[in-house]
């Protein structure tokens, strides 16, 4: 579980940085053809992210009953939520620039991964959403949060992405010019309408020309399936990685098993002050595109807690209301870390 663990969490490190370099347009139109990688890695995060919201989405928090194997299965699980999330802000940067990507990229968005159905798949289950006790929850930084009556007909973040993505690969002329509006593809989109409540058009207006377009859709016949392009591009990345290996996987697990799920003592104390080195605190929160938050009012926090340094909180008020709840993981987590 260690190993598995280490290799989410470096993966969660690398989707963050790409969901932070991808927000600048011109590096996606730079990238050229590793975004075919790119948008078969989100797709594939996101067929994940579906298929778990009929599950229950991710784990619940710590419990004081788990063992040490569980409590980092939990973290692994819930890590690789938030890297499915990462990977839907990441695709929505891309179709900012729809228009600049090449035949294929499109192709492969609009055919090979039918991405506006999947889409609306999202939307329908919302996984980042939930209803606890009676209220509303958003996932936000990286935990569950309670949403204010006030603020619950305000549009989240993520469903957000979502619809912007859908009206950049529906409304753009050169991924309408190649989207064929299959019978199935027309039902899927059609249910968009529900969704497109007077509140959700005050927060986002442009969604009036996606509605229009819904509207025009409802009227259409829809197109045979079919395939206009002859030469399709491979993927660059996945197509060398099965290409060297190939031959080789049954090796590679004997040599995995043996180095890395098996690993001696000696070898599990030198990868773990690795693992240490690289990532310390310092560099992660520098390196970090969102401020802490308090662990118990979620405002932006500049303190942390002295003895498990795991917590943030905005003031020393919130701190000792929530050590109610805090000392049951603080103690045990200091004593480890000593030892």
């Amino acid at each position: 579980t260690f190993p598995i663990y280490m290799v989410v969490h470096h993966e969660a490190s690398i989707v963050n940085l790409l969901e932070t370099v991808f927000f600048h347009k011109e590096v996606c139109e730079s990238a050229e053809d590793t975004v075919l990688d790119l948008v078969d890695y989100c797709h594939r995060k996101l067929t994940l992210l579906v298929a778990q919201s009929g599950r229950g989405g991710p784990p619940e928090e710590e419990s004081q009953y788990s063992t040490p194997i569980q409590e980092l299965q939990k973290q692994a699980e819930l890590m690789e939520f938030e890297i499915a999330l990462k990977a839907l802000s990441v695709l929505r940067y891309i179709t900012d620039c729809v228009d600049s990507l090449s035949l294929s990229t499109l192709n492969r968005m609009l055919s090979t991964h039918n991405l506006p159905c999947l889409l609306v798949e999202l939307l329908e289950h919302s996984p980042w959403s939930r209803q606890e006790g009676g209220k509303l929850q958003h996932f936000e930084g990286g935990r569950w949060q309670t949403v204010a009556p006030s603020e619950q007909q305000k549009l989240s973040k993520l469903d957000g992405q979502v619809w912007i993505a859908l009206y950049n690969l529906l409304l753009s002329p050169e991924a309408r010019a190649r989207y064929h509006l299959t019978s199935f593809a027309k039902g899927q989109l059609l249910k968009l309408r529900a969704f497109l409540t007077d509140t959700l058009l005050d927060q986002l207006p442009n969604l009036a020309d996606l509605q229009g377009f819904l509207a025009h859709l409802a009227l259409a016949e829809t197109q045979p399936p079919k395939k206009d392009l002859v030469l399709e591009q491979i993927p660059e990345i996945w197509e060398r990685l099965e290409r060297e290996n190939r031959g080789k996987w049954q090796a590679i697990a004997k040599h995995q098993l043996r180095h890395t799920f098996s690993a001696s003592e000696q070898d599990l104390r030198l990868q773990a002050r690795r693992w240490a080195e690289t990532y310390r605190l310092d560099v992660l929160e520098a390196i970090n595109p969102e401020r802490p938050r308090c662990a118990y009012c979620s405002a932006e926090a500049s303190k942390r807690c002295s003895r498990c340094q795991s917590e943030w909180y905005c003031c020393r008020e919130c701190q000792v209301k929530h050590w109610e709840k805090h000392g049951k993981a603080c103690v045990p987590a200091a004593q480890g870390d000593r030892a």
